[in-house]
């Protein structure tokens, strides 16, 4: 192997040389993690060939870098999020970098405000969830700085690395196993549609494989959080809608949501209306009725990202990541069409003011 001067080594030269990822190579140079003892070997013999100092990594490390990546998310309450999150900060062990957290509730303005405030703390580095990181100006910023960027849940957009799963085919999935089970009239539920693109996606995969496969165009139900948040504003909102047999929503949690307000008007779940979410969170295995949904990795998402700004730090060139891998969890939430139970079969709508008060929590359902 051809020396190269210790002060131009990088890890990321030592990594490709030792055949592993760069931040396996600085925690084994670091001596800040585990690694098998084969991993370990390589790692420390391309170090040495290469002619790489253990201490030019500090000086590396150290040199004009506060040694922080800045992450963006809408909000750590939904599972989702933390659970990329999570995956970030597994990945970056070992690597010397810490991680600099801020949520914005899903707000444009508070998006822009949040990338503000990471950037005057000088983090080297930004993985983010926005509602346009294309329009927003502190975005603009950090790339003219030439700030690595990585993107996640959103898909592809010019100028952006993402780490993201392909959510038009993913909801063609959804409309497939509808179609299958013989439902003609369907639905999808979204939440603040118009800025979300994740949303906006999945209703386009889902509305053209309807029309491919001969069903009418679905309803597109667009839903606020107040009525997410409440059951008895959106059994309001489907009463609106009985002839549905079928509803994509376009996350779990307002799966559940939907779920809970077709019981306040009589309608059982799958023999009335069958429901599919969106993502696989945990708890959607753990109801009564284990919700049907599309399974994704949030965790494996935020490793990508986080992988993505490794390379770029270390000097690599920025390349699109191949998306994600999904998954359809059929669950018990959908059946085929009770033909004993359609318009007129169901159960009588009951009249707003008589839907029950009850209990209930607030989670923040917009993806």
């Amino acid at each position: 192997m051809r020396k190269i001067a210790s002060t131009s080594v990088t890890i990321r030269d030592v990594a490709q040389a030792a055949g592993c990822g760069i931040a396996t190579a600085s925690r084994v140079l670091n001596k800040s993690g585990s690694a098998s003892a084969d991993v370990r070997e390589r790692v420390e013999r391309a170090a040495r060939d290469l002619g790489f100092s253990f201490s030019a990594l500090g000086r590396a490390l150290q040199s004009r870098r506060s040694m922080t990546v800045g992450c963006l998310v809408p909000s750590l309450a939904n599972p989702v999020f933390a659970e990329a999150v999570q995956g970030i900060q597994s990945e970056l062990l070992g690597s010397g970098y810490q991680l600099l957290i801020s949520c914005s509730n899903y707000d444009e303005a508070a998006d822009d405000a949040a990338i503000e405030m990471l950037l005057s703390k000088e983090t080297d580095a930004l993985v983010a969830t926005m509602v346009a990181p294309d329009r927003s100006p502190a975005m603009q910023v950090a790339r003219k700085r030439g700030l690595p960027v990585a993107l996640m849940f959103h898909d592809p957009m010019e100028g952006f690395i993402t780490s993201y799963i392909d959510n038009f085919e993913a909801a063609k999935e959804v409309a497939r196993h509808f179609v299958e089970l013989g439902h003609q009239r369907t639905g999808f539920v979204a939440l603040r549609f118009s800025t979300s693109d994740r949303s906006r996606n999945r209703y386009t995969g889902f509305h053209g494989e309807c029309i491919a496969r001969g069903l009418p165009a679905p309803a597109l139900i667009e839903i606020g959080e107040a009525e997410a948040a409440k059951p008895e504003c959106l059994a309001e909102i489907l009463a609106q809608h009985p002839d549905l047999t079928a509803i994509f929503a376009s996350n779990d949690f307002l799966a559940i949501a939907v779920q809970k307000a077709a019981r306040l008007l009589g309608w059982r779940v799958p023999q009335d209306l069958s429901v599919a979410g969106f993502d696989g969170i945990e708890v959607g295995r753990l109801l009564e009725a284990p919700l049907a949904t599309v399974e994704t990795s949030p965790e494996a998402m935020g490793r990508q990202a986080a992988r993505s700004i490794l390379d770029m730090l270390q000097g690599g060139v920025a390349v699109q990541p191949p998306a994600l891998p999904f998954h359809f969890r059929a669950g018990a939430t959908l059946a085929a069409p009770n033909p004993e139970k359609g318009d007129d079969g169901r159960a009588a709508t009951q009249p707003p003011s008589a839907l029950p008060d009850e209990p209930h929590a607030q989670p923040r359902m917009n993806r």
